[in-house]
């Protein structure tokens, strides 16, 4: 396979996973995923990025407890103000809409974190202006990383949105105040890869000159 097609299967590869096996990755695997950030693009090479690997199952459990506070927060916000019923209308089956509503208001979306064999916590420094961005692009490389490995990770921000869980993490990991706590991904082998998510077409994504101008007729 040319390295073009390899690279495009590992883009269209890549899914969210949250089901995985018991097994370990091996300290080779953990190298490789840390490297592919280390070597991702940064505003003026400012490489804002620090990553802490978390085995712990303790460490492990308190992320997930504070990943599920956070999405129960943040979901039943999006329910009282009628916004998940608005994003979930085109959903007929009744059970499975109120399924998803229990799962997400109650935060168990985001309880599986402690199931990967690591979790990585992504930092940034606060005083890089583009940190956010750096730190995404790194993240991705690393989403891309895990995918080409045959692993399975998820990019999640729960834990992250309300600066009262970001200060209660930061304690518990000793995080200095001089980073901004961005994301965390647990890594693991996969269980169970789901099927590609729809995705809006280049037809209706992409513009020629201008906004409304259709790159694609």
């Amino acid at each position: 396979m040319e390295k073009k097609d390899a690279f495009f299967q590992v883009v269209a590869d890549r899914r969210s996973i949250r089901d995985y096996t018991d097994g370990q990755l091996t300290e080779d695997e953990i190298k490789m995923i840390l490297e592919s950030a280390r070597l991702a693009p940064s505003g003026e090479n400012a490489q804002p990025w620090r990553f802490i690997v978390v085995k712990d199952e303790e460490k492990k459990k308190f992320l997930a407890q504070i990943s599920k506070n956070g999405s129960g927060r943040r979901f039943t916000g999006e329910y009282l103000s009628k916004q998940m019923q608005q994003r979930f209308e085109t959903l007929q089956d009744e059970e499975k809409k109120r399924a998803a509503f229990k799962k997400l208001t109650s935060g168990e979306v985001s309880a599986f974190v402690d199931k990967a064999h690591i979790i990585l916590i992504v930092i940034g420094k606060k005083d890089v202006w583009d940190t956010p961005y750096d730190c995404s692009a790194a993240i991705e490389n690393i989403l891309l990383a895990v995918t080409s490995l045959d692993l399975g990770a998820c990019w999640v921000i729960a834990p992250c949105i309300d600066v009262r869980d970001e200060l209660k993490l930061k304690a518990y990991f000793d995080i200095p105040d001089e980073y901004k706590v961005i994301s965390i991904i647990p890594i693991g082998r996969p269980s169970r890869v789901p099927r590609p998510r729809p995705r809006i077409s280049l037809e209706e994504l992409v513009f020629a000159e201008k906004y409304g101008e259709f790159y694609y007729q």
